[in-house]
């Protein structure tokens, strides 16, 4: 008994000494110390040998913190909050921070300095928090939030909502447009990060620059505006908040300038999307829920990307003829699970998404793929006119109300009769330099529309012989 005795004195003695302790630290030690020392004291409290029921009703006395612990991705996809947590923390002060990193991705941009520390302390209405950057051994990288229990109902509900909607408010106000495309799939971690990668997207394409109609890019320009502004009504009326343009016209029409300007004009991101990169209509799905809401997902020349043609029934492949199987290196994207991937089930899992397709050949396409409600607006992106001229002349040459020029009359009279894309165009006006001025300019661009007109005249007699010959 006296043994027992002494062991229980022992005890309490410890105890008695560890609240000492624990209250002097209290009093002397700054908060952002009290989580190292209190792990310390945890420790030695545990190699006490207590019994578990004890050492836990112990461990809460001595452990009054809460963590919350934010994931990079959860269940293949992206988690936002991890997103706008770290806008948030690195534009935390840097003049208290010891740690920092300098960066500069351009020669012509200033240097971006940021902190660089594992744990910053936040303080948020007199509560104070802990962030810290953690990776696990899989890789998977996670912010864990802690503070103490008493402010639990303070930061879960104010706080937390703050530090994500803050993060979000400046990451939109010094969003860089970025280019993305998918990773082949050999490329893919355990989590979504790395089935995209990014670069900025820095082409300046603009409507105000865009060779076309004047009144058919006021009608574009005007139908991105109501998208953009149509989240209630898109829930009113039970659509996933989704717009698809179809762009078709012959090469160096501007399908590309035109995604271009319309990302520009939204300030989204395109999403390059590669489909004979993909295996499969599965690998297709995990990359629809990666991107991003506020993106453009692009398929251009989408007559070329998988077998989506008017023949798909009729072609046999190869493969199939061998051993009935699918070549390892074939994509097996079918047309279903790309018109999922359009305005199926998937295609809610994402908000204010618009998906363009382009094509140079649009009597090819099958018409399940393009038709009304999936490719809501259909865009012809056509030969040259004197309106897109004007503009071209405008952006190349700095000329503006030159409708009485005598080049300018001569050259719409031309156009009138000639097929010309506005690339060519553009490329015969670019030849100005300091040995050509603006009349050579156009008299260039005067020579190759009656070259081109003269050529096409000569095609359509040599198909009028041939229908001849053919009935004859």
């Amino acid at each position: 008994m006296m043994m027992m005795g002494d062991t229980f004195g022992t005890i309490g003695s410890s105890l008695a000494s560890l609240f000492f302790i624990w209250a002097t630290v209290q009093q002397i030690f700054p908060n952002h110390f009290k989580i190292a020392i209190k792990e310390f004291l945890l420790s030695s409290f545990h190699q006490l040998g207590f019994a578990q029921r004890v050492s836990d009703y112990f461990t809460n006395i001595f452990s009054p913190y809460v963590d919350i612990n934010f994931p990079e991705s959860d269940e293949y996809r992206f988690n936002h909050a991890f997103s706008a947590i770290e806008t948030y923390l690195e534009s935390k002060a840097t003049n208290k921070s010891k740690h920092l990193k300098g960066s500069q991705v351009k020669e012509n941009k200033d240097l971006v300095l940021k902190r660089d520390e594992a744990k910053i302390r936040d303080e948020y209405k007199g509560a104070n928090v802990w962030w810290e950057f953690v990776t696990a051994s899989d890789q998977e990288r996670s912010f864990k939030l802690t503070f103490h229990h008493r402010a639990r109902s303070l930061i879960t509900d104010s706080y937390v909502p703050y530090v994500v909607e803050e993060g979000k408010l400046i990451k939109a106000k010094k969003q860089q447009t970025r280019l993305v495309t998918n990773n082949p799939s050999s490329q893919w971690g355990v989590f979504s990060q790395n089935m995209w990668r990014s670069i900025e997207f820095e082409h300046p394409a603009s409507f105000e620059t865009l060779a076309m109609d004047p009144e058919k890019k006021e009608e574009i320009m005007s139908d991105l505006t109501a998208f953009t502004n149509g989240k209630d009504y898109y829930k009113k009326i039970g659509k996933a908040w989704k717009r698809g343009y179809l762009l078709y016209g012959p090469p160096g029409t501007g399908k590309s300038t035109m995604i271009s300007a319309m990302a520009n004009f939204l300030n989204y991101n395109i999403y390059d999307l590669e489909l004979t990169a993909i295996k499969n209509n599965s690998e297709l799905r995990k990359l629809l829920t990666a991107t991003s809401s506020k993106s453009i997902v692009v398929i251009e020349d989408i007559d070329c990307s998988v077998d989506l043609t008017r023949n798909r029934n009729k072609k046999e492949r190869n493969s199939l003829e061998r051993n009935g199987e699918q070549d390892k290196d074939e994509s097996s994207v079918t047309l279903s699970g790309l018109l999922n991937f359009i305005d199926g089930i998937w295609s809610a899992c994402g908000q204010e998404r618009i998906v363009v397709f382009t094509t140079n050949h649009l009597e090819n396409l099958d018409p399940a793929l393009i038709r009304r409600g999936r490719m809501d607006m259909h865009i012809e992106l056509s030969y040259c006119t004197y309106e897109a001229f004007k503009i071209l002349a405008k952006n190349y040459l700095d000329l503006n109300d030159h409708d009485d020029d005598p080049l300018f009359k001569k050259i719409k009279s031309l156009l009138k009769e000639t097929k010309i894309s506005p690339a060519d165009v553009a490329e015969n006006l670019m030849t100005r330099n300091h040995k050509i001025d603006v009349d050579g300019s156009l008299n260039s661009l005067i020579k190759a529309l009656e070259e081109k007109k003269s050529s096409q005249s000569q095609h359509d007699e040599d198909k009028k012989k041939n229908k001849f010959r053919l009935f004859g």
